[in-house]
């Protein structure tokens, strides 16, 4: 007997956009991966649960050379979604896709002169970490970030009116501004923006990065512990001082 299936069931495919950390390697490779490691050690679980691209632009290897790097990284427990800017013969089959058409900087260096905040009948409710309202290149978050928590938006800046619990972390495309102590982690111009800065109460904070660059907790300069204090890049170089 022939059964004929009569409750034709349609497949649901939606689209999501996720913000990933890019991982720009140089060489010689044994060092850049040395620091890798620093770094890893020094923020436990930077890399933990994170879609990360490994960017090969303009980097002059071969494939068994990018072969072994990704095994290097698999070791490291960085799990890469992607290759982005490598020519297609270096890429082989069982290696992550090669990816392009990536957000580009400009579109998060758009100064606006007023942040006007959504209507309140427009608000969006979020699992983690709070309420919150989207205004035009903003978020404002009204509660603390708490440990384990992480906020992350692409389209410009973010603002906590609260503290930053050690072991959260805020990813902004634009700048960082904390009204209370930052104690976890803070990535401004996450996706390529030199201009972005980080602003907060209180400095103690784990990790700060802006377009990359970063410090931990031990590098940071000691007079500026517990005291309200703004980053910047200067020249590929990050600086900081006490708020006025």
């Amino acid at each position: 007997m022939t059964k004929v299936l009569t409750d034709a069931r349609s497949i649901r495919i939606k689209g999501r956009s996720f913000m990933a950390v890019v991982l720009s390697p140089d060489l010689p490779l044994d060092e850049w991966l040395e620091r890798l490691d620093d770094l890893a050690a020094r923020s436990a679980g930077f890399f933990l649960g994170r879609p990360v691209v490994l960017d090969v632009t303009d980097l002059a290897i071969d494939r068994p050379q990018l072969k072994d790097l990704l095994a290097e990284l698999r070791t490291r427990n960085v799990s890469v979604m992607g290759i982005e800017g490598g020519r297609p013969s270096l890429i082989e089959p069982g290696m992550p896709p090669a990816l392009k058409g990536g957000r580009p900087a400009a579109d998060f260096e758009v100064a606006t002169s007023e942040r006007t905040e959504v209507p309140r009948n427009e608000e969006t409710k979020v699992e983690e970490p709070a309420v919150m309202r989207q205004a035009l290149q903003s978020l404002i978050i009204r509660e603390p970030v708490r440990s384990g928590q992480s906020v992350t938006f692409a389209d410009g800046d973010v603002t906590v009116i609260g503290s930053v619990a050690s072991g959260a972390e805020v990813i902004a495309g634009g700048s960082i501004h904390i009204y209370g102590a930052l104690r976890g982690r803070a990535m401004a111009g996450s996706l390529g923006n030199q201009t972005a800065r980080i602003f907060c109460r209180k400095l103690e904070a784990e990790l700060v990065a802006i377009d990359g660059i970063y410090k931990m907790a031990e590098d940071m300069p000691p007079e500026l512990r517990g005291q309200p204090v703004q980053w910047w890049l200067d020249d590929e170089t990050l600086k900081a001082d006490k708020l006025k």
